[in-house]
């Protein structure tokens, strides 16, 4: 079933059997009328003062999230089981200068949208390959995950929109140059480790993204604050309690907020001051540097596994071939029961046998011993099949 009302990246989506679309509000709840305006879109949605949610299999939503984020909400997440994802997130205008976002932004992977008082920043994942998690996941969760980058934006964290960049790397020319690189990229939080996963990125490129950066993240410390606070004129802070006094907290909160986040990046350095930015190819090279070097790291873990099993499989081998007649023996009676569970119990036993004569003895002495246990057991058609099966009898 096709729909082409809606559209992510200016392309027309092809809607499939499952949507899901999930929408926050974070600042301010929503108004009554405002949750009427949503009723009147879905009449089957789950609407609070806080959020939307609903999913469809047979057809879409009647409305444009981009209008919403502008309009509702702070947040939004959108999944589509033909392997589409979407997280958009609105935030104070003042907080980022456009020259600013635009070092990021993306075709493909971070788009951004604007209104009077707002950006809006959309993070996109078109046309995943990766088919079994859209068939098993359903969109749901991903609100809690994500939801928390915009508190980090917030505080003037840069690596959430980093990694909006680097989810469409591979897209760019290799002469193309990174942007500035967010300190902390190495050590990221939690919501931006889900960011990562939702978008896919390439571990190996990630790592190579962040193979030189030694420094944490800043902080908004007990310090920093103190520090932040000297900066304030007496009158400032005097309208600041005024307006939460006048029931303006909520208001109030927002602009503290956005001007402290500003005020914090404007301490940070980033990393790209001491280091040169690098090209897309020297990305891409030190990524398949990085794909090398862990494909070697698993194969020697792998190894190291292999010969602990080993080791524990000789020691069984070794155990059970002190005690070997009382394994024909057990064999022998599985065997005599004549019935298909017996047969399969005993090839088992005769199996193990097989690999221990071998390990401690020889394989040829187990073929006698075989043969003297097949002697009774010779119109056994059923075993005598099994046993050619495993191996252990010729055809």
């Amino acid at each position: 079933m096709r729909h082409d009302r809606f559209q992510v990246n200016g392309n027309s989506a092809f809607v499939s059997e499952y949507q899901y679309y999930e929408f926050a509000a974070i600042d301010r709840p929503l108004s009554q009328q405002e949750m009427t305006e949503l009723r009147a879109v879905s009449s089957r949605a789950r609407i609070t003062p806080v959020s939307f949610v609903n999913h469809y299999e047979w057809g879409d939503l009647k409305a444009e999230p981009r209008d919403w984020m502008r309009r509702y909400f702070d947040a939004f997440v959108y999944f589509a089981d033909w392997c589409n994802c979407w997280l958009a997130l609105r935030l104070p205008k003042a907080l980022f200068r456009r020259d600013e976002l635009q070092l990021y932004a993306l075709e493909h992977s971070l788009l951004i949208d604007a209104t009077k008082e707002h950006w809006v920043l959309h993070w996109t994942l078109d046309d995943s390959e990766n088919y079994d998690r859209f068939a098993t996941e359903d969109g749901r969760g991903w609100m809690g995950y994500l939801s928390p980058l915009r508190e980090e934006l917030l505080r003037g964290d840069l690596r959430p929109l980093y990694l909006g960049w680097l989810a469409g790397a591979r897209t760019l020319a290799g002469d193309k140059l990174e942007p500035p690189v967010p300190q902390g990229l190495a050590k990221l939080s939690s919501a931006q480790q889900a960011l990562a996963q939702f978008l896919e990125i390439d571990p190996d490129l990630l790592a190579a993204a962040s193979a030189h950066d030694a420094s944490p993240p800043l902080t908004d410390d007990a310090a920093n604050i103190d520090t932040w606070l000297h900066t304030w004129s007496s009158d400032d802070l005097k309208a600041v309690v005024r307006n939460i006094a006048s029931g303006k907290g909520q208001e109030v909160e927002r602009q503290v907020r956005s001007k402290y986040a500003i005020w914090l990046r404007s301490q940070s350095s980033l990393s790209s001051t001491t280091a040169t930015r690098r090209t897309v190819a020297e990305l891409l090279e030190v990524a398949d540097q990085a794909a090398a070097a862990r494909r070697k790291s698993e194969a020697m873990a792998r190894k190291q596994q292999e010969n602990a099993l080993r080791q524990q499989r000789e020691r069984h081998l070794r155990q059970m071939m002190a005690q070997a007649q009382t394994q024909w023996k057990a064999a022998n009676a599985q065997a005599s029961r004549g019935v298909a569970s017996g047969y399969d119990q005993a090839v088992r036993l005769l199996s193990d046998l097989a690999e221990g004569y071998t390990l401690t003895a020889s394989r040829a002495e187990f073929d006698v011993e075989l043969q003297r246990f097949v002697a009774p057991h010779a119109k056994r058609k059923a075993l005598l099949q099994r046993l050619i099966n495993a191996g252990l009898w010729p055809r």
